[in-house]
């Protein structure tokens, strides 16, 4: 969390803005609070982006995150694709994504691991029942909550139905050190094993800390990923794990198990450790920092002539950047930018997710404790959520 800058806006849709959270390929995203104080990630999109394709990308993501529901998706509040900078708002994580996580605290347990896969298979699925597909899953694009982990950003997703969709074939869409070989090389059209190769991915990432393939540029990764004499990295992986990974990760897309399948696996393998998957989950959001949310700025501190606003609109603003933060001009082909993951993961320099809290030292610089009512629901909330099995 950053404090706003003087060039930033103070409120957008009606939501007064309290802090930067991030920003990413196609925007900068803040934390957004409405009059009776519900807290939403709002996404404004960038005016280097703001052509015809980049509002059809934007339109696109809208879309998507109208029709996916689910208690580890991040849920739609509001938007408006047609304003002069589009924004959109969806519900806020007060949480660090797996890449910050891991990145202070180390990689997760068998038992979290496990848990966190299972978990967010059925998250996927509820997404997949929607008839889409989220084609960019990263440990940036899940946040872990005390209630649970939710998958965030659908900037890229695609309505699997269809025939015709904004990425011409041969054009690389996505983050290439969690991308399956059919994406990366440009395929035209893909299905769920996509997303099965990619949560495959955040797994192995979730229990060591490093992804399948690196390299100096995303050309060498995905020449790696497409090379079927190259196997993926998978050292450090619990052995209870490798062979499950290792199916995610397969060559073929029709070797790869569905999500039902993940999730049962994933089930024994925390039956065979004596638990539960209600207890595993509850090891799980044990783990998730307790974080501080600033408030908004107050009344006599908003710019002459300020009056007020009326909640409306907003969106689940993710950071987006894939291995690097973002900088003008560098862009992965499809994803507005062509960077070079680095051989050492963005463990080093991790930016916190644009819809989620980050825990530890970096809420002590900025944080304030949230007011009673929303600290209370949020505990409420929290409470509940240990204790159900989904």
């Amino acid at each position: 969390m950053e404090p706003l800058r003087d060039d930033d806006p103070r409120s957008i849709g009606g939501y007064t803005l309290v802090c930067r959270l991030g920003s990413g390929g196609m925007g900068q995203v803040y934390l957004g609070e409405s009059a009776a104080g519900f807290q939403v990630a709002v996404k404004v999109i960038k005016a280097s982006v703001l052509d015809e394709d980049g509002r059809a990308r934007f339109l696109l993501e809208v879309d998507s995150l109208k029709t996916v529901y689910g208690p580890f998706i991040a849920s739609f509040v509001a938007a408006d694709a047609h304003a002069d900078r589009p924004w959109l708002a969806v519900e806020f994580v007060a949480g660090p994504d797996l890449l910050t996580y891991v990145s202070g605290h180390g990689p997760l347990p068998l038992v979290e691991t496990a848990s966190l896969g299972a978990l967010l298979a059925e998250g996927l699925g509820t997404v997949h029942e929607a008839g889409l597909l989220h084609r960019d899953l990263k440990p940036q694009n899940i946040l872990l909550s005390s209630y649970g982990p939710k998958v965030i950003d659908f900037g890229l997703a695609v309505l699997a139905e269809r025939r015709s969709t904004l990425t011409a074939t041969g054009v690389v869409v996505g983050s290439v050190l969690c991308m399956p070989p059919e994406q990366a090389r440009g395929e035209h059209q893909l299905d769920h094993p996509a997303d099965v190769y990619g949560l495959g991915a955040v797994l192995l990432y979730a229990a060591t800390g490093h992804y399948p393939y690196t390299g100096p540029s995303w050309q060498a990764v995905a020449l790696k990923i497409e090379d079927p004499a190259t196997p993926p990295d998978l050292s450090g992986l619990p052995p209870e794990l490798v062979l499950l990974v290792s199916d995610m990760l397969a060559l073929d897309p029709a070797a790869r198990p569905t999500l039902d399948q993940v999730t049962q696996r994933l089930v024994a393998v925390i039956a065979d450790r004596g638990l539960t998957a209600a207890r595993a989950k509850r090891r799980l959001t044990d783990r998730a920092p307790a974080v501080e949310v600033p408030e908004p700025p107050a009344t006599d501190d908003l710019p002459e002539g300020w009056t007020g606003y009326t909640p409306t609109v907003v969106d689940v603003a993710a950071w987006e950047n894939d291995e690097t933060p973002d900088t003008e001009g560098d862009a992965e082909p499809g994803d507005d930018r062509s960077e070079a993951p680095s051989e050492t993961p963005p463990a080093e320099t991790p930016v916190p997710s644009a819809a989620s809290a980050p825990g530890g030292a970096a809420s002590a610089r900025t944080g304030v404790r949230p007011s009673a009512p929303v600290r209370i629901a949020e505990q409420l909330r929290a409470a509940y959520a240990r204790e159900a099995r989904f």
